[in-house]
């Protein structure tokens, strides 16, 4: 296995309608959140405790929420929310 993100249910669902500099930023920052997770998790397979939960990232233009799944080696992205004085 390999960690790596993704949009949960999927993109279309969570992203559709943000700003693209905003949605650029989620993006940079769940690419940091993978390679944080794999350096913290070095055995995700093999992890026993209970997952940490949603957490929250502020970027530029907003926040979005997230979970790490360490066995799935799996940083998923539930929910974004642009800053609302943002142009979509």
């Amino acid at each position: 296995m390999s960690w790596t993100w993704e949009y949960v249910p999927d993109e279309e669902t969570v992203a559709s309608g943000a700003p693209p500099a905003f949605l650029a930023a989620v993006e940079k920052m769940a690419d940091e959140l993978v390679r944080a997770s794999e350096a913290l998790h070095l055995h995700g397979p093999a992890y026993q405790d209970a997952d940490e939960g949603a957490k929250h990232a502020f970027v530029d233009g907003g926040f979005f929420v997230y979970m790490v799944t360490p066995r799935a080696e799996l940083v998923t992205i539930w929910q974004i929310t642009p800053d609302p004085g943002l142009d979509a």
